[in-house]
């Protein structure tokens, strides 16, 4: 059994979108016929997305999320070890960020 969705409602888009982002995930725009606009990655086998709340789909409630991600990807100034972060919307997302010695290239 594999994880293969997180869908994440916030009031917060842009501020999540580039908190995420921050961390090292590669958030790209997305929209799909007449839906929201919105943010998605693929994290291995599981796709990542950040919607806009509406009516029917209120704000994601209390989440922990863990991520281990090169030190490379990360845009913060944080050094390779473990890290708890809050995301805008009070979220925790705990961080572990494993230095590489080798980058890479496609």
């Amino acid at each position: 059994m594999h994880t293969t969705l997180i869908v994440i409602y916030t009031d917060r888009l842009q501020e999540c979108t580039d908190f995420y982002t921050s961390v090292g995930l590669p958030l790209q725009i997305e929209q799909h016929g007449n839906g929201p606009e919105h943010y998605a990655t693929e994290l291995g086998t599981t796709l990542f997305e950040l919607y806009p709340t509406s009516e029917r789909r209120p704000a994601t409630g209390s989440l922990r999320l863990g991520f281990r991600i090169p030190d490379h990807a990360v845009a913060r100034e944080l050094p390779p070890g473990r890290h708890l972060l809050t995301d805008p919307d009070g979220r925790t997302v705990a961080l572990e960020i494993i230095k590489e010695t080798t980058r890479r290239t496609a």
